[in-house]
């Protein structure tokens, strides 16, 4: 049994919610780097305090997090729930930069894109089936250049993710032109033979092990 789901005291559920408060506020402000003695400094508890409610720092980031992609799940609801599939696409995809311009913590969590925290990689899991839907609508309309691949908004996150993280405190809406030149390149009438294949699944997964390596 975890420490997370046995039943918590009081006092010890006033720590763990102090802690996750704290936690998104110096991930928000600083990344997921930032020291884990800052976070226990703002809650008002020990360090020992934080890592016996969360032993490692995926701990602290799957808790921090998990609910906040739960704002993924309400987006990709719209965008599906929208008549036109172009702009369902469109509110897919600014929405999941929007949550990233926001907080610059899951910025960088959002940019491992297979998570090591296990609530945070089922969020993201469940982000990319229904980006996958939201694609395929949008694709069989033909408002979607037809070789566009879940994929490859994946590797938009890792790209966008480095212009947020660098222009946000200089120019914190430079994303959104970024987005605007990649989404005239998607319409069909745009489209030119790309030569490269979409990544796999599979070979996805090896590049964002291989990025994880090397942040850590």
């Amino acid at each position: 049994m975890t420490t997370e789901s046995r039943p918590l005291r009081a006092d010890a559920r006033r720590n763990r919610d102090r802690l996750v408060a704290a936690a998104a506020e110096v991930f928000a402000e600083r990344g997921l780097g930032a020291p884990l003695e800052d976070v226990a400094r703002r809650a008002g508890v020990s360090i020992g305090t934080l890592y016996n409610r969360f032993p490692t720092r995926d701990d602290l980031v799957d808790a921090v997090f998990r609910e906040r992609l739960g704002a993924l799940d309400r987006v990709a609801a719209e965008a599906l729930a929208d008549p036109d599939p172009w702009n369902g696409f469109v509110l897919f995809v600014e929405g999941l930069f929007e949550l990233q311009a926001a907080d610059l913590g899951l910025n960088e969590a959002l940019a491992s894109m297979f998570p090591a925290a296990a609530g945070m990689e089922e969020a993201c899991g469940r982000g990319m089936r229904d980006l996958g839907l939201v694609i395929g609508r949008a694709r069989d309309a033909g408002v979607l250049r037809a070789d566009f691949e879940a994929t490859d908004v994946a590797l938009l996150v890792l790209g966008m993710s480095r212009v947020i993280g660098d222009s946000l405190e200089v120019a914190p809406g430079a994303w959104r032109r970024c987005l605007g030149f990649v989404l005239d390149g998607l319409r069909p009438e745009a489209a030119r033979p790309g030569g490269v294949p979409a990544l796999t699944a599979e070979e996805l997964a090896q590049v964002a092990e291989r990025g994880r390596r090397r942040r850590g």
